[in-house]
């Protein structure tokens, strides 16, 4: 049934009401993210601006650029998780790559185009489970299926003997033709056959036994199954010069889908039967060629690629030659995935116009004017994120979904024993970190994590041979104080432990 003009604005509407809204989207990052207010809104903004886009009117929409942003901050306080997890909140493909790994055209390393290859991988991954995860369904029944094959085959009743004849009418087209050769009576049939019986009895216990094997009564069992295996190429291709490992990879992936593959034979309890051929039967029932489009469209509209560290190939003013050189050409490199290219992949050539760019870094020796003007100007929007303060630790300890208090109790939890910390430790230990970071280094909030290692790697290494399972403990400011002050207050000790 086609779809009216009206009907299709009125799906648009929906789908486009559906999708979270900045305030949606900054709420969701609350509960990860401590602060960083400005940051949020400029990725919230930047994510709904995606779905505006692929609603906007059709003479429009593909002239709608995304405003890639640069993140200018210290290390540890939130700029990849923020693109992390936004890329979460929008079930978007998202790779994180490091600038700094990369090397200019011509030189030993990685070319820039292979974060877009990585993204295109990771994207096909993602359509592939949603497509098996739509066909698991019907998957598990073919599945259930061959099991009742191997353990009870199904009785086929007879039928009349019949000839096949092929002939060709007065056009010269060719048609096939059954005849009966004759008409076997009932008894024959009963002779050579199964009675109706047979064939209700055969189908009862079928099913008894289909609901046994589905609520997993008979996991436990043997039996034999066929697999398909893929016969190992045992070659070694060895790689020319500027082509990275993940082309290897396809490569060598290429040759040995050429070869044709082989049947095993393997016993196996039923449970693990059912894994098996569950996934073989799925691979069967998925169009390939619609997983690859899918990935390519996902890919050009919803890809985010999030470089860090690329303060690291800017030039510092000043300095010129040597290792700059190869900075410059990378920046180079990266201007025309940045501006809008199309970067050929294993599973087709894909457009970077509308992929968002997030890159950050932190900016301590050189400045984002430093980079080249035209890679500058790719990078319109400027996010400025702060350095952490004393209540920003506290609250990092103690409010998001994975903070590292509910990450340790989880741990303890495993064995059984139950920790808590009172809030007068978690402000300690708040107030410890931020003196650290002073002090040293500041590394944000993963000083956090230096400090909860120092405190409770005792108990974890004691779990459960000096503290047994129903154990309680109490981590208190008495404790935090006895096990990291000294720490904190000695300065060589700082440097090497902290």
């Amino acid at each position: 049934m086609l779809k009216t003009e009206t009907d299709k604005k009125a799906e648009q509407s929906d789908t486009i009401a559906n999708k979270l809204t900045p305030h949606q989207i900054v709420k969701e990052l609350d509960k990860y993210v401590i602060g960083q207010d400005d940051a949020k809104k400029i990725v919230a903004v930047a994510l709904r601006n995606r779905y505006r886009r692929l609603y906007a009117p059709e003479d429009i929409k593909n002239e709608i650029m995304p405003a890639n942003i640069l993140m200018i901050g210290t290390t540890g306080i939130g700029k990849t998780e923020i693109a992390r997890r936004l890329a979460k909140i929008a079930d978007a493909p998202f790779v994180k790559v490091e600038a700094s790994k990369f090397t200019e055209v011509g030189y030993v390393g990685r070319d820039v185009e292979s974060m877009v290859r990585d993204l295109v991988e990771q994207c096909y991954s993602m359509v592939k489970t949603q497509k098996l995860e739509e066909v698991k369904t019907i998957a598990a029944e073919r599945v259930e299926d061959i099991i009742l094959d191997i353990l009870i085959p199904s009785v086929k009743p007879s039928v009349p003997a019949h000839k096949v004849d092929l002939q060709s009418n007065s056009h010269g087209e060719k048609s096939i033709v059954v005849t009966m050769t004759e008409d076997v009576p009932v008894e024959k049939q009963k002779e050579n056959g199964q009675s109706m019986e047979d064939l209700e009895l055969n189908k009862r216990t079928r099913e008894k036994f289909r609901i046994k094997i589905r609520n997993g009564e008979m996991d436990e069992r043997k039996i034999e199954i066929q697999i398909q295996q893929s016969v190992s190429t045992g070659i070694g291709v060895v790689a020319p010069p500027g082509v990275d490992d993940m082309t290897m990879m396809n490569i060598q992936e290429m040759i040995g889908g050429m070869l044709p593959k082989k049947n095993k034979t393997r016993l196996v309890t039923i449970a693990e039967a059912k894994k098996i051929l569950l996934e073989e039967e799925a691979a069967k029932l998925i169009d390939y060629d619609l997983v690859k489009a899918e990935a390519i469209k996902k890919t050009e509209n919803s890809g985010i690629i999030f470089i860090d560290e690329i303060d690291k190939i800017a030039n510092a003013q000043g300095k010129s030659g040597g290792i700059d050189v190869s900075r410059e050409g990378v920046q180079r490199d990266l201007l025309p995935i940045v501006e809008g290219s199309t970067v050929n992949t294993k599973y087709g050539a894909v457009n970077t116009d509308h992929i968002l760019f997030i890159a950050a870094g932190a900016f301590h020796v050189s400045k984002p004017s430093d980079l080249i003007p035209e890679l500058q100007g790719r990078f319109p929007i400027r996010a400025e994120l702060t350095s952490l303060s004393r209540s920003d630790f506290y609250k990092i300890l103690k409010n998001p979904k994975n903070a590292l208090t509910k990450q340790y109790e989880g741990l303890f939890k495993s064995e059984n024993v139950k920790i808590e910390f009172t809030d007068e430790a978690l402000k300690l230990i708040s107030k410890l970190a931020f003196e650290v970071n002073e002090k040293l280094e500041n590394i944000g909030a993963r000083r956090l994590s230096t400090l909860m290692s120092q405190l409770l790697n005792e108990y974890l290494f004691d779990v459960p041979e000096k503290i047994p399972a129903e154990s309680k403990l109490m981590i208190d400011e008495k404790l935090v104080q006895e096990k990291l002050s000294i720490l904190v207050k000695d300065q060589d000790l700082s440097n090497y432990i902290l």
